[in-house]
């Protein structure tokens, strides 16, 4: 498909209240820079059904316009109605770039609707560039996070890529001043699958990394699933969610639910606690963008030393019970 312009959209997913998902407010932040770079709009776009506030978020986080579909076919997700919608707004306004999230529905829908427009995919990005002649640099981990590769396109329009959540931090809101688009796509004609019942606990773990404050992880330093218990104590005193580098999860210590890095959540919390956490590059690329890092380790040369603004040189099953316990005195 030929691009008409070179606006650069992000689609916005939405929660079933009708508020937008976090990784597309996130996305808007690279997507003003990068549309400015390509001389284009920004560009948000909102499917859904009574997602009012979800338009009004994409505009306050910087959209310079936002494209509405709205309609009671889209108030669940089927990558039938959604890529449909998706796909005709790209073929009658011609976008240079579409972003969409590197989720569940969006891992669905981006590689469907990248067929239909006869384009490319770089899936699961974690940064973003632009070249000299416009075209997106994708950066993404490959070979099982071993390495990281950059994927250029430049001969192919739209450039679709799916980011990670957590990747970017949301900006900072500000007055509400995009322009609105209303457009009407029929598809109720086009599902062919019926959400029957939602479940949303089946008896496994509900960690929420990308959207926590405060995160405490534990790495191949804890020695065993035992050695999560200080770990636990601590975040449940500062009301922090549990992670862990991949060689606690490979090892069968904890869930991959809890996993932080290149193969895990990338997460941006206002405390990162690295505890027995050497600094592996893949744990390295998933959590540097913290505001906070604060790292416990017995070896004064590992490399998380390196990104920390504090360090503690120490063993964590010594240092953790008497940083918990002075919280708590703290807070009494």
């Amino acid at each position: 498909m030929e691009a008409k312009t070179k606006d650069l959209w992000v689609f916005i997913e939405t929660n079933e209240d009708g508020t937008a998902k976090n990784v597309g407010i996130e996305m808007l932040t690279p997507g003003k820079e990068l549309a400015g770079k390509q001389g284009g709009a920004l560009v948000a776009v909102v499917i859904g059904c009574g997602a009012d506030a979800a338009v009004k978020a994409a505009s306050e986080y910087g959209a310079d316009k936002v494209i509405v579909v709205d309609g009671p076919e889209y108030k669940e997700f089927t990558v039938e109605a959604f890529a449909k919608a998706l796909a005709s707004l790209a073929e009658k306004y011609g976008p240079a770039t579409i972003l969409l999230g590197a989720t569940p529905d969006g891992r669905e829908l981006a590689p469907v609707v990248a067929c239909r427009l006869k384009t490319g995919l770089a899936s699961d990005c974690t940064a973003l560039g632009v070249c000299d002649d416009g075209s997106i640099e994708w950066t993404r981990p490959a070979y099982g996070g071993s390495i990281m590769e950059v994927l250029s396109c430049p001969e192919q329009r739209p450039q679709i890529g799916s980011i990670r959540p957590g990747a970017f931090k949301k900006g900072e809101p500000g007055e509400a001043k995009a322009e609105i688009i209303k457009e009407e796509i029929a598809a109720a004609d086009v599902i062919r699958t019926q959400v029957l019942e939602v479940i949303k606990d089946m008896g496994g773990e509900n960690v929420d990394l990308e959207g926590a404050d405060i995160i405490v992880s534990g790495g191949r330093g804890v020695g065993g699933p035992e050695g999560f218990e200080p770990i636990r104590e601590l975040a449940e005193v500062l009301g922090a969610t549990v992670g862990a580098s991949r060689a606690a999860v490979d090892a069968g210590w904890i869930s991959h639910a809890h996993q932080v890095g290149q193969t895990g959540k990338i997460v941006g919390p206002k405390l990162y606690i690295a505890c027995g956490i050497s600094g592996a590059i893949q744990h390295l690329a998933g959590m540097t963008s913290s505001d906070v890092i604060i790292a416990i380790n017995k070896d004064p040369d590992a490399p998380i030393f390196d990104v920390a603004d504090y360090g503690i040189v120490g063993n964590l099953f010594e240092v953790l019970p008497v940083l918990t316990e002075e919280i708590k005195k703290a807070r009494a």
